[in-house]
This record gives structure tokens, C-alpha cells and sequence, in this order.
């Protein structure tokens, strides 16, 4: 038996970038995010004569791994199961995300099941790129849409990081940053609304390879904000990254009906009447949570306030130990 624990995030500045073709169209394109303390965990055990799955009451088995895959609530780790070309097992999954959260929850429980899986058959480790390769074209297998990159690092490998999307592949820089005083000045605020990622980067991935010259200008402003956030945070202007957030913010609710929400500007301008430098939504938007970052001696009463417009305050901070996987076949 192994078990994987791996980490939620907040995307900090150039999203939806992530998703091939569309880092590759916005040179240079850039994604900086940091890994958060709310993790998902996935245990995996080899089983006698069925696939099994349970995450929290909720419990499916089958005799294959592609009719676990059938199965919606064992769908992730059928098709896990199915890639790996695993024998029966059981797999206990849990996750600290509100669901539909935009924290990147269900990609990180896919690499969570690679990794945990791995161990406990005594396979060998992918590593964290071809890891979240896989995982990846997993998630687009099982939505059928387009899906992207970037929280499959941050589950991975904790801490702050930039990913420069190149031709031939990505390349993940971990950024030395001060993550305590990030923590210091860090709100994570679920709006209540649960969000479907994949149909508001669907949307815009296909208004821009459509030549929409409006998504194609904003995709570029994301670009241009994003490439000068990791410099920021590196050196500690934490003032300077909470202003780019807004500013990232300003150009993505643009981009396609719906990723902007009434939930979702409350709660910003929530934040902006309470002294904020800046804040966004997670993800793709159209619910989920907002990351908004403040003066830390702001930063209760800000909680406070942001509490009264409705919104829940996560225990999230950020993580700066890499996916830990414990067990072995």
C-alpha cells in the first residue's frame, strides 16, 4: 500500500497559457504559480479480483480498470489504472478543495494516483514531467476537452514556480521566494459557487485559434503581466504582485462570458474597499475560490470582511515541500 500527498495551488499570473497551442502563440508566455497547504491524498493497494474506489461515502468497484473508467465517481482512477496497465486495486481518495474550487484539486489527485500507484506496484517513478504528461492527457481523455500543465508541477513540486512554455515542451524553474511572508499576506476565499474549468478554457482556446483579434490582444496583455510576476515575487514586492494580479484579473474576465461571476467581483471588491493591493480568481473563474493578497497587518480585518460578503476563508498557505509518497509494494 502507498499513499500520495500532493498540493492544491493558486495561480498567480498567466493561466489558460498553459494550455498547447496557446503559450506557443504569446512568446515569450509564462505561468507563475505557488503550491498551497491543501492537499489531496490518494492511497493505492493491490486488490484480489476488482478495481475498487472510495472517496469519502461515496464507493464504486468493477471488474476492469476500463469499467472503472465507465463508472463517473472511478472514472480518474480507471483510466489511471488503464494507462499503467495495473492489475485489480483499491484506491482511497481525499481532497482539502471545496469541489470546483479552481485550486487544481482534481489535477493534482490524478498525479497523486500516478505517483501512489507507481510505488505501490513497484513501477518506476515517471518523474515529475512525464508525470504530469500523463496526467494531463488523462484529464483530456476523461472531459474530452483540452486541458493544461501548470498544476501538475505545482502538486508536485511545492513552492512558487515559473513555467516558460517553449517549443518541444515546458521549462519549471522553481522561484526563491520568501513564502512565509507570502503566507503573511495571503487570502485564499471560496465564493460558494463550484466551477467547470474545462468549459471556460475550451471557450476561449477556441475564440483564439478562431483569430478573434479581442482574445487574442487580451491573451497577449496575460502574457505581458505574467512575464513580470515572477521577478516580483523573487524580490519580494509583494505590493507590485498583488497589483499584477488585478491587472491579470482586469484582462481575463474579458475573455469569454461567464468566467467572471457576481460571487466572484463581490468578494474583489470586497477586498479592494478593504485595502488589497490586488486579487483574481483561481483557475478558469466562473466560480470557485479568489486569491487576493494585502498589507499584512490587513490581513484579519480583510478576512473579516471578506467573510461578510459571503465568502469562506481557506487555511491555505503556501507549501514548500514537494508530493510526498509513503509505502511501498
Amino acid at each position: 500500500m502507498s499513499t500520495a500527498r500532493a498540493w492544491c495551488r493558486v495561480d498567480l499570473a498567466g493561466g489558460t497559457l498553459d494550455i498547447w497551442p496557446l503559450g506557443l502563440l504569446h512568446e515569450p508566455a509564462t505561468t507563475v504559480n505557488v503550491a498551497i497547504d491543501v492537499a489531496v491524498e490518494a492511497t493505492v493497494e493491490p486488490a484480489g479480483e476488482r478495481y475498487s474506489v472510495r472517496q469519502g461515502e461515496l464507493a464504486v468497484e468493477a471488474a476492469s480498470a476500463r469499467e472503472l473508467a465507465a463508472e463517473p465517481e472511478g472514472a480518474l482512477a480507471g483510466l489511471v489504472a488503464a494507462a499503467l496497465e495495473l492489475p485489480p486495486l483499491t484506491a482511497v481518495l481525499s481532497s482539502g478543495s471545496p469541489r470546483g474550487g479552481g485550486l487544481g484539486a482534481s489535477s493534482a489527485m490524478t498525479v497523486a494516483l500516478i505517483a501512489a500507484a507507481e510505488s505501490a506496484f513497484g513501477l518506476p517513478p515517471s518523474g515529475a514531467g512525464r508525470r504530469s504528461a500523463i496526467a494531463r492527457d488523462l484529464e483530456a481523455r476523461l472531459m474530452g476537452l483540452p486541458t493544461g500543465i501548470q498544476d501538475h508541477y505545482a502538486a508536485q513540486l511545492g513552492g512558487a514556480l515559473e513555467i516558460q512554455h517553449r517549443p518541444g515542451g515546458e521549462a519549471v524553474r522553481r522561484l526563491e521566494v520568501d513564502l512565509e511572508a507570502l503566507a503573511a499576506s495571503l487570502l485564499v476565499v471560496y465564493s460558494g459557487q463550484s466551477h467547470f474549468s474545462a468549459r471556460q478554457n475550451w471557450e476561449v482556446l477556441r475564440r483564439r485559434l478562431d483569430g478573434e483579434p479581442a482574445v487574442a490582444a487580451l491573451l497577449a496583455g496575460i502574457a505581458e503581466v505574467a512575464s513580470g510576476m515572477a521577478a516580483a515575487l523573487a524580490a519580494g514586492d509583494l505590493r507590485r504582485v498583488g497589483a499584477a494580479m488585478g491587472d491579470e484579473w482586469r484582462l481575463r474576465r474579458q475573455l469569454a462570458p461567464g468566467i467572471s461571476t457576481p460571487a466572484i467581483e463581490r468578494l474583489l471588491a470586497a477586498a479592494a474597499a478593504g485595502g488589497a493591493w490586488g486579487g483574481k480568481a483561481c483557475g478558469a473563474g466562473g466560480g470557485g475560490c479568489v486569491a487576493v493578497l494585502c498589507p499584512a497587518d490587513r490581513r484579519e480585518a480583510l478576512a473579516a470582511r471578506l467573510r461578510a460578503a459571503g465568502g469562506q476563508v481557506l487555511p491555505a498557505r503556501p507549501a514548500a515541500a514537494p508530493m510526498a509518497v509513503t509505502g511501498s509494494r
